[in-house]
């Protein structure tokens, strides 16, 4: 999750033009139909073909390739990361990590919704901005998955909060931070046979 430094919408787009975590990235250029396929992939159909698609160059510039109709914003996977990780987001999930981004405290009781039915970049469970494992970094592999962000200790009980959590099971991520949140593992191949039907 932390390396996904591409991430960007529209409504955050002089953030992102500002953002040195943008000015250091490097992505290998896609066609914009490449990248819009990429981007939906990253959510069920039914809430990709209407989601506003957006893509970040390497000087950190943001350019929407579709407005969508929904509550969501798309970006597609950074083929610099190791893993797929393109992201879907709702309205309060692009808030709260522009918070991320920016190191700042996300809004308070905004919860938002974060699709990554590709699976995501490999992270630290315990320090939101580590770039690389580490000896006590809890460094984590994620499968496809859904985040349930912008919640609180208060309002997510009963789930694992470990540094080493089982990643087959939902788990609270980077518990005790500003960013803790519920990841939600998913099975993208039944996601994909029920939007099908």
């Amino acid at each position: 999750m932390t390396r996904l430094c591409t991430l960007a919408s529209v409504a955050f787009c002089v953030f992102a033009v500002s953002s040195p975590a943008l000015a250091q990235h490097s992505m290998k250029p896609m066609s914009d139909d490449q990248t819009i396929k990429s981007a939906m992939a990253a959510a069920p159909p039914a809430v990709a073909k209407n989601a506003t698609i957006v893509t970040v160059n390497e000087k950190g510039e943001l350019r929407t390739l579709r407005k969508g109709g929904n509550n969501f914003t798309c970006i597609a996977d950074d083929p610099s990361t190791p893993g797929p990780d393109p992201m879907c987001m709702d309205a309060n999930g692009v808030e709260w990590w522009q918070a991320f981004l920016a190191h700042k405290d996300p809004p308070a009781g905004k919860p938002g919704f974060i699709y990554m039915l590709r699976g995501g970049t490999d992270a630290s469970n315990t320090d939101p901005f580590a770039t690389k494992p580490e000896p006590n970094n809890n460094w984590i592999e994620t499968g496809a998955h859904v985040m349930v962000v912008g919640v609180t200790k208060d309002t997510m009980p009963g789930y694992p909060r470990l540094p080493k959590p089982d990643t087959s099971q939902p788990y609270v991520m980077l518990a005790g931070t500003p960013y803790e949140h519920l990841m939600i593992p998913v099975q993208p191949s039944q996601l994909d046979k029920r939007a099908a039907r």
